[in-house]
C-alpha cells in the first residue's frame, strides 16, 4: 500500500474526529481503503512469520512451524 492511500484513510479519519459527515461515496472508498490496509499489513506479518526460525539451546536451528 503506497503512501497516498495511507494519507487518504488519514484525511477521512480527520474529518470524521472534526465532526463532518462522510458522503455513502466516501464511506464506501474509506472502508475498500481499510481492507486493503488491513490485508497489507497481514500480509506483511506472514511474511516475517515464514522468515521466523527458533533457535533451541544447542544451537540448532527450526522453522516456525505454520498454525492452521
Amino acid at each position: 500500500m503506497d503512501q497516498k492511500k495511507i494519507d487518504r484513510i488519514n484525511q477521512l479519519a480527520r474529518r470524521v474526529k472534526a465532526g463532518e459527515s462522510l458522503t455513502p461515496e466516501e464511506l464506501a472508498e474509506r472502508d475498500a481503503l481499510r481492507r486493503e490496509y488491513i490485508d497489507s499489513v497481514k500480509a506483511s506479518l506472514v511474511g516475517h512469520l515464514d522468515n521466523t526460525y527458533i533457535m533451541a539451546p544447542d544451537g540448532t536451528k527450526r522453522k516456525l512451524p505454520r498454525r492452521q
